[in-house]
């Protein structure tokens, strides 16, 4: 981690790395547990994903609350508190080989809980840690864990399930878990102004309405869920594309699609030097607009099929939308009130979160109405409206990062 940052954000930043990695972990052994030793199926699968993608939808506003009303810190500890006793469980479980899909998709539940409670305090917590200056790289710190997480941590889960077991994936995700939790209290979180305490569905409208009436934030989070949805009717096209159309083994698929993941590492790391080179309107504007251009690569695949065009694809999916994360994420803290980040930062986790099954479901209609290619096409057409729709904002016309919020 760069020594231009804090201490504290250091352990901020090794403990996402440790939490990243043992939710990724997790992620990607659950299934696999599911199906060699339980026998499950593609229903049974699919129900253990749904579970584990409901937190995000149901708790999101109640948590974005409590991370305005209590310390940051706090509620990250017991989240991530949550998560690793919920891996601990599961991995007794997998010992005494007494677990079923229901007590995986129960423990899954209370891990994505964790999950959820992470990810609303984390951004909202960084601005108390690093002067606003370093806000784009103390982000681009944490983008790039996540990234690293997302690319290593499902090949791992299965080397380690295949090698030692499915107990040794559980090890290490408790391990790691555990890790976090404890980089997380050695945490100095700065004192922040309290706001006077009204009722919580007050309070929880006051965040939607703050985005929604801001000029920069409603555009972005329009732009988010456009982005969502079109990406995951790209999503539910692609694999049977692959292997129906292009002729694609499972193999090469799969390789393909690890490109997302370098992607992700790589537009981490440019960041710092997008922000440096560009106005920062610019700056957020790289993501949606290279968004188009994997899209494009994509849907030339119909005249060209070539496996490197979608793993070029998939690569700047990877890189391009990485840069929006962390410029999107860098003005979100710099133009909403300290007191109201939690509720804000939940705001869009609900608004990305809702979309995806909105897209997956899209996609699958179109897919079987007319074609995994119709569904590049849309997704084509997806893209470009939200790089439409930010490029037609104010945010254009950001020359630097806006003043911060009183």
């Amino acid at each position: 981690m760069s020594s231009a940052l804090p201490r504290s954000f250091q352990n901020l930043a090794w403990s996402n790395l440790a939490a990243q990695s043992a939710e990724q972990l997790s992620l990607a052994a659950v299934p696999l547990v599911a199906v060699l030793m339980l026998g499950a199926g593609p229903g049974e699968i699919g129900f253990l994903a749904a579970v584990q993608t409901l937190p995000f939808l149901l708790v999101s506003m109640p948590l974005g609350l409590l991370a305005d009303r209590m310390s940051r810190q706090r509620l990250m500890v017991w989240a991530e508190g949550l998560r690793a006793v919920s891996l601990v469980v599961l991995l007794g479980m997998v010992i005494a080989a007494k677990f079923s899909i229901a007590w995986l998709a129960v423990l899954g539940f209370l891990g994505a809980v964790g999950t959820v409670g992470f990810s609303v305090a984390a951004p909202a917590l960084v601005p108390s840690l690093v002067p606003r200056e370093a806000l784009a790289l103390a982000n681009g710190r944490l983008e790039l864990a996540r990234s690293a997480a997302f690319t290593a941590g499902p090949a791992l889960a299965g080397a380690l399930v295949a090698w030692a077991g499915a107990s040794a994936a559980f090890v290490l995700a408790a391990v790691l878990s555990v890790a976090a939790v404890a980089l997380l209290l050695r945490l100095t979180e700065a004192p922040r102004p309290s706001a006077a305490s009204r009722h919580p569905l007050l309070e929880v409208k006051d965040g939607a309405r703050f985005v929604w009436q801001h000029e920069l934030l409603r555009p972005m989070a329009i732009t988010g869920a456009v982005f969502n949805i079109s990406w995951f009717v790209l999503q539910a096209g692609y694999v049977p594309y692959a292997v129906r159309v292009l002729g694609l083994g499972a193999e090469a698929v799969g390789l393909t699609l690890a490109m997302y993941g370098a992607g992700m590492v790589v537009g981490a790391l440019l960041t710092s030097r997008v922000v440096a080179r560009l106005r920062f309107g610019r700056a957020i504007q790289v993501g949606p607009a290279v968004a188009v251009i994997a899209a494009g690569v994509m849907a030339a695949t119909l005249v060209f099929p070539l496996a490197s065009l979608t793993a070029l694809s998939f690569f700047l999916f990877g890189a391009g939308p990485m840069v929006w994360v962390i410029t999107s994420t860098t003005l979100r803290q710099s133009v909403v009130p300290s007191t109201m980040l939690g509720r804000v930062s939940a705001v869009f986790l609900t608004i990305n979160s809702g979309a995806r099954p909105i897209g997956a479901a899209l996609g699958g209609v179109v897919g079987a109405a007319w074609g995994e290619p119709a569904c590049l096409l849309l997704a084509l057409a997806g893209f470009a409206l939200q790089a439409v729709i930010i490029f037609a904002s104010r945010v254009t016309a950001l020359h630097r990062l806006p003043m911060a919020a009183a």
